[in-house]
């Protein structure tokens, strides 16, 4: 446990507040003894309870009824259960599980963790939607181009590789982190900040996407890098304990969604997660369409005779450096006629809220729970429609159906997901330097992979 100089006295005496109680998963009367513990400790039996299912997904149905069955305080105390990912490994499992849980506890009681909807930036959406103007106006399709929801990370699994080859990259992350934060993207305006009105929205706006197709899907698996100092990057996936030679469990997932209503019909959603890949970083690109007519073409082909004029951009950046910044065109300062460079408008949380600290995503939901706060925990009826979207392309992949292909520890990522992004109507131009690489004098094209930097 990370604690800060500061915080130690506070950690002691946090730590002399915790107690253990051993048993077993599947014994009532273990159960039984942990409920005469608790009462034992609180000096009453009305006192509220709350269950945090950090445990195996093949014990939540035993341990789930035992604490229903057992653990219940008396009125008016209340329990609530939190439930960790994974929830089921497809739509039939998940439904079983949402069954199971639901013949014990009310949906009020269930809160299903999804620590992305603790994350700052994520819950800075619905403000930056709703609240400006600007935005809410040109928040549709016929301004916006296409979305790119990003996941990356540079480290491989790390020797959970057993774990992990049972659900792949597409059920560890695009399924509940990246399908969270399109449905807050893209749902309509609530009628409140009350959690039932937020995730009725959420829930509507997943209905309205169909199943991925396997046309719209591009995968991969890293491979270990033998030129890295790094033992850990030379180790490829199939070198990790636990995943057996033969597998094809997608270590990297691209999959491009259509959203069927008014608001977004046409935008294509692009969402992208992968391990081992160059750097850590989570964010959503909004791009917008190109600026029409033809106004500054003779500028810009003095330079770059197919060029053409940089699409404006809203990033907002989840993890990490918090920050929000709108790409856009400007006059290169200091020079003559029209010169046009891409910059930015820029939010960096880091230096516009100096000092300020950003809680764990972890605090703020587990104070959610305590609150009686469901704003930021999945429904449902959310779980099943976001399943829904991915099942056929997961049965697909577990078929062993769909090309793997390799990618090095460290890389980018892969130039057919890139390829495939462009085709559904995603431009990247390679030509955005960020504010502290930028000469003003010498401006100079830049690589992909000087993009990723911000």
């Amino acid at each position: 446990m990370k604690v800060q100089e500061n915080e130690r006295e506070i950690y002691e005496k946090f730590i002399k507040l915790n107690s253990y109680v051993a048993g077993s998963y599947d014994k009532g009367e273990d159960f039984e003894h942990l409920t005469n513990e608790a009462n034992q400790l609180s000096g009453q039996e009305s006192a509220h309870r709350l269950f945090y299912l950090a445990l195996p997904p093949s014990v939540y149905g035993s341990v789930s009824e035992l604490i229903s069955k057992h653990c219940r305080p008396k009125s008016p105390g209340w329990l609530r259960l939190i439930v960790e990912k994974p929830f089921g490994k497809d739509l039939e499992s998940s439904n079983i599980l949402s069954k199971h849980l639901s013949q014990f506890y009310t949906e009020e009681e269930i809160y299903r963790i999804d620590h992305y909807l603790g994350k700052e930036m994520v819950q800075n959406i619905i403000v930056l939607r709703f609240s400006n103007r600007i935005l809410s106006r040109v928040w549709n399709r016929d301004s916006i181009a296409a979305v790119n929801i990003i996941f990356k990370e540079d480290i491989g699994t790390q020797g959970r590789g057993g774990y992990f080859d049972e659900f792949g990259i597409i059920r560890d992350v695009i399924q509940n982190h990246l399908m969270q934060i399109l449905s807050i993207v893209a749902m309509e305006k609530p009628l409140s900040t009350k959690g039932e009105d937020i995730r009725d929205e959420k829930v509507k706006v997943l209905r309205s996407i169909p199943p991925i197709k396997p046309e719209d899907v591009v995968i991969g698996q890293y491979l270990g890098d033998p030129d890295s100092k790094d033992p850990d990057r030379q180790q490829g996936y199939l070198d990790d304990k636990g995943v057996p030679k033969d597998s094809t469990t997608p270590t990297y997932a691209q999959v491009v969604l259509s959203i069927d209503n008014e608001r977004w019909a046409g935008v294509p959603f692009i969402l992208r997660a992968g391990k081992a890949l160059n750097e850590k970083k989570a964010e959503i690109r909004i791009q917008f369409r190109d600026a029409p007519g033809g106004m500054f073409d003779e500028e810009i082909r003095q330079n770059d005779k197919d060029g053409k004029l940089a699409r404006d951009e809203l990033v907002i950046r989840v993890q990490p450096n918090e920050a929000v910044y709108l790409k856009l065109n400007t006059k290169r300062p200091g020079e003559m006629g029209f010169s046009i460079e891409e910059t930015e408008l820029d939010l960096t949380y880091g230096n516009r809220y100096k000092g300020v600290k950003l809680p764990d995503a972890y605090e703020r939901l587990i104070l959610d729970v305590f609150m009686g706060s469901k704003i930021n925990f999945v429904r449902a009826d959310e779980l099943e429609e976001a399943w829904r979207i991915v099942d056929p392309i997961l049965a697909e992949i577990d078929k062993k159906k769909m090309p793997v292909i390799p990618y090095k520890f460290g890389s980018v990522g892969i130039r057919e997901a890139f390829d495939a992004a462009v085709k559904h109507g995603y431009i990247f131009r390679g030509t955005y330097v960020w504010k502290d690489e930028r000469s003003v004098s010498s401006p100079t094209k830049e690589s992909p992979k000087s993009e990723e930097k911000k």
